[in-house]
């Protein structure tokens, strides 16, 4: 057969992937879209992103009824039907993945299903169904992703040790869990858990949750975690798992002694590793680093003039945000435009309860860096939205500079962060300065109020709280 022809072809369909496929395509470029799994959207919507915010949404219901109850509406306690909830959560997936195959079709992306192999620098090898196709192309955008890691010590071939695949899958609601890793997975796919009904351990070999983020934002989401989950242990070195009948078998150093403890399942979510192996890079001029992430620079383009590398598969912050970006830097090189992956703004959000983001510097980057700066906080206990649905556990936090009063970074706590946030990465994009921020009049009564107002505590006149004036 003979090998078709392309212009670009994108190796991964996840949201970077796709992304780069569709705006290559809109420029006016011939596009195929290679992905071996039945549905385009990657690891974000079909094992990530989605589902775990499909879920959490749900079990968020659970939450909001039981809590009702001081309001004087009261509910039964609720029954879980898991099959309907699986088969909820997929209906999910495979509209918004019918969503994206139609939308590649109506670009005409030529979409290939099947693994992907580099048989040199311009040909790429597709295993599909109906037998092996070739593709000569011009110029080729690897975003093959991320899977989850499982260290030798923990992989027992036993499906009780659970990924967050697996865990998203809801097999059953086990009675007792251990969750290895405070990080954004750990805590949401814990809280979905706890919520329904398990009782969740969470062990973090480091001394906090959450570390990317301040502690003084995480503060709330520790608290709230301790209320849902059976303990958090911090400083903790899981050592060996073994299969102990229907449980695992988990034995761990914590506070200075080896302690041994049975549970039905256990959770592993110590991070992630790129899929960069079985690709056919080595027939290429692509490198690696020592922890097998391709090696691109600021233009997404990697050692091999060819090949352009976006996502998960390049490391730095894994969110399906940054890969969007690198997409289209990546495309725009390729399109001989000046395009880099420079001073962009890439916001975090953790969709426990409470939610947690930030966006620019936190306060610890900023200490480290030795930078002059300046914070500014407003609690949503003065809130009178947050006041309004009794969720006063909340905080909204910057950082600027003195000088200039340039907005640096900032934080929000509470109910909904991850929508706040965008209005701070508008703001840090546009360099706006605290003063833009504090004069942009906001609506009444919402929680972007907050915003305003801690905006306004910077020079010390917020209307509901006291803040020190400015000298």
């Amino acid at each position: 057969m003979e090998p078709i022809q392309t212009e670009i072809v994108v190796v991964g369909a996840g949201p970077g992937g796709y992304a780069a496929a569709f705006y290559a395509a809109d420029l006016g470029k011939k596009v195929i879209l290679v992905e071996r799994e039945p549905r385009l959207g990657g690891v974000c919507l079909n094992r990530g992103c989605i589902p775990s915010k499909a879920l959490l949404h749900a079990t968020h219901q659970i939450l909001a009824a039981r809590e009702s109850a001081h309001r004087g509406i009261s509910f039964g306690e609720p029954t879980v039907d898991l099959a309907k909830l699986r088969a909820w959560k997929e209906s999910v997936l495979a509209r918004l993945g019918a969503g994206i195959a139609q939308l590649a079709k109506m670009r005409n992306v030529q979409v290939l299903q099947g693994r992907g192999y580099f048989e040199d620098s311009q040909t790429l090898r597709v295993e599909t169904e109906q037998g092996q196709r070739f593709v000569r192309f011009e110029k080729a955008i690897l975003a093959a992703g991320s899977r989850a890691a499982m260290p030798k010590a923990f992989d027992l071939g036993n499906p009780r040790v659970m990924t967050s695949r697996q865990a998203l899958e809801l097999e059953d609601i086990p009675e007792t869990l251990l969750v290895v890793g405070a990080g954004y997975i750990g805590m949401e796919l814990g809280t979905v858990y706890a919520t329904l009904g398990s009782r969740v351990t969470v062990v973090e070999a480091l001394d906090r949750v959450l570390a990317g983020a301040d502690a003084d934002l995480v503060r709330p989401v520790v608290a709230a975690a301790k209320k849902a989950f059976k303990e958090i242990r911090l400083g903790v070195k899981v050592t060996k798992m073994a299969t102990a009948g229907k449980q695992i078998k988990v034995q761990m150093e914590f506070n200075g002694q080896t302690v041994e403890e049975l549970y039905d399942r256990v959770l592993v979510a110590v991070g992630r590793v790129p899929n960069s192996s079985d690709l056919g890079l080595e027939n290429t001029r692509v490198t690696l680093d020592e922890k097998g992430f391709v090696k691109v620079n600021n233009r997404q383009q990697t050692d091999d003039p060819n090949i352009y590398a976006i996502g998960d598969i390049v490391g730095g912050v894994m969110l399906a945000h940054k890969a969007h970006r690198e997409a289209r830097i990546a495309v725009e090189v390729i399109l001989g435009q000046p395009s880099a992956f420079e001073n962009i703004v890439i916001p975090a959000v953790v969709f426990t309860d409470p939610e947690l983001a930030w966006c620019g510097l936190t306060e610890a980057e900023a200490q480290a860096r030795g930078l002059k700066y300046e914070v500014a906080k407003f609690p949503w206990a003065a809130s009178g939205r947050a006041v309004s649905f009794d969720r006063t556990d909340g905080v909204t936090k910057m950082i600027i500079d003195p000088e200039s009063e340039r907005v640096l970074g900032v934080g929000i706590c509470g109910p909904g962060a991850g929508e706040l946030i965008a209005e701070a990465v508008l703001a840090l994009e546009m360099g706006a300065t605290a003063e833009d921020i504090a004069l942009s009049v906001h609506p009444h009564p919402t929680l972007s109020e907050t915003l305003m107002e801690c905006a306004e505590a910077f020079y010390g006149h917020a209307t509901h709280t006291l803040a020190r004036k400015r000298a």
